[in-house]
């Protein structure tokens, strides 16, 4: 119990000092949001309504507890440009994006983990540094490259895939998982692959090949035991997932946290950004304090150290 409130408490200063970071930094943008969303042709009087019904006229403190009162309220705000609570334009958007997360990491996992197991079940071997070659060209290839040739083949060449705007269809998600999940399943295969050879050469193993338990079982125990390095990078790469479909959402015309985002940091939209940034630094942070529960949970170690 103890453990796990000290994870708890130190989640809750990790988000206060995000929220922190991201009211401060969004401030030290140059131009001025008012401009941007009135445009020239304001009138000083319309601009001073404006500046008064958001707090831009009162005092960075003042500012910081307004924006603390609508987060804990659950509303985030106001946008600038619509006047609706940021934390419904964020709900309306947030599925798609968890949607695309969600098929992207079973990509990473479904592509890195069996590969993982395969190259470490032949180490040293042509088909371990075959699959190594393929995970450096996964990692290697950025994606804004990758998106618009994986388009040009299977939307546009081969056409059994939708192009990008076409949300409609049951398989929209399929490129963009494709897309987001490469990197991912390449650096998933690395970890896997180093944590089960780790666990190959400790000494239950040994003991169970003497004993002439199959090399599946003898694998597959080599890979529960190596877990817990996986089982990070894994939390990492949910994470990276949803602060990375700013581009894919982009490329791919799709309705996300990551498209909302960038036409709010364009406009100068400073509630949906505050918003946009804090819901991804929240989902992160839970992630990995479940993370630390379950490592706690699966290895007394962690909890007495």
């Amino acid at each position: 119990m103890r453990y796990a409130l000290r994870r708890l408490l130190r989640a809750a200063l990790t988000l206060f000092g995000v929220a922190l970071c991201v009211f401060l930094l969004i401030r030290w943008i140059p131009g001025d949001p008012v401009d941007t969303i009135l445009g020239d042709l304001a009138t000083p009087l319309d601009r001073a309504r404006w500046t008064a019904r958001f707090h831009l006229d009162e005092s960075l403190l003042a500012q910081f507890g307004y924006f603390l009162e609508d987060v804990l309220n659950g509303t985030l705000g106001s946008s600038f440009r619509s006047d609706e609570p940021v934390a419904s334009l964020i709900a309306e958007v947030a599925g798609s994006t968890v949607k695309l997360a969600l098929a992207s990491l079973l990509v990473a996992w479904g592509i890195g983990i069996p590969m993982g197991l395969f190259a470490a079940s032949r180490q040293q071997t042509r088909s371990d540094r075959m699959v190594s070659t393929f995970s450096a060209l996964g990692l290697a290839i950025p994606t804004i490259w990758l998106a618009p040739l994986l388009i040009l083949l299977f939307g546009v060449t081969l056409r059994v895939l939708p192009l990008p705007g076409d949300e409609e269809s049951p398989l929209a998600l399929v490129l963009p998982a494709i897309t987001l999940g490469t990197a991912l399943a390449a650096s998933m295969q690395r970890q896997t692959r180093g944590a089960v050879i780790d666990a190959l050469a400790e000494p239950f193993s040994i003991v169970a090949r003497a004993k002439g338990l199959p090399e599946r079982t003898v694998l597959f125990r080599a890979f529960r035991t190596g877990a817990l390095p996986v089982l990070t990078i894994a939390a990492a790469q949910l994470g990276a997932l949803l602060s990375g479909t700013v581009v894919i959402e982009t490329l791919f015309e799709r309705q996300g946290l990551g498209s909302l985002f960038l036409s709010a940091f364009f406009s100068r939209d400073i509630p949906i950004i505050q918003g946009c940034v804090l819901i991804i630094a929240s989902t992160y942070v839970l992630i990995n304090l479940l993370l630390d529960l379950a490592y706690a949970w699966v290895d007394p170690r962690v909890r007495f150290s």
